[in-house]
């Protein structure tokens, strides 16, 4: 079984383009739930951050340039990935903006992308490229 992936709070507030500080109002008032990381460390749930990310509209930045050709890079949430056969459809939430990509099945094992894990959608011309962190 996949573990759920935790975001400590500085990551959350890091993929969702705001403050450490709004993030953990945002726990205050219940919008988000919080729990104890190994290290001690509040962190949220992937899963419900990807709801979060999905539902509303968010400002998320990405620090990477340059790397490659293509220069339409978003940084974002997994929201939804399904898997049909061979192939998959995958749904990145990147602030206000909604990228879905398909792509194979096999990528998206290869990747192991599931709601509430960072990634970063990679667009070429019609093609857009899906990179798991």
């Amino acid at each position: 079984m996949t573990q759920k992936r935790r975001y400590r709070i500085s990551e959350a507030a890091e993929l969702l383009g705001v403050s450490d500080d709004t993030v953990r109002r945002w726990i205050e008032a219940g919008r988000l739930s919080a729990a104890k990381d190994d290290s001690g460390r509040q962190s949220v749930d992937g899963a419900e951050l990807a709801l979060l990310a999905r539902d509303g509209t968010l400002t998320i930045s990405d620090e990477r340039s340059g790397t490659v050709s293509a220069r339409n890079r978003f940084l974002g949430i997994v929201t939804r990935v399904e898997v049909d056969g061979l192939v998959a459809l995958v749904e990145i939430q990147s602030g206000g903006n909604r990228v879905v990509s398909l792509l194979t099945a096999e990528a998206v094992h290869e990747l192991g992308l599931q709601p509430g894990d960072r990634a970063t959608a990679v667009i070429k011309a019609t093609n857009v490229i899906v990179e798991s962190r």
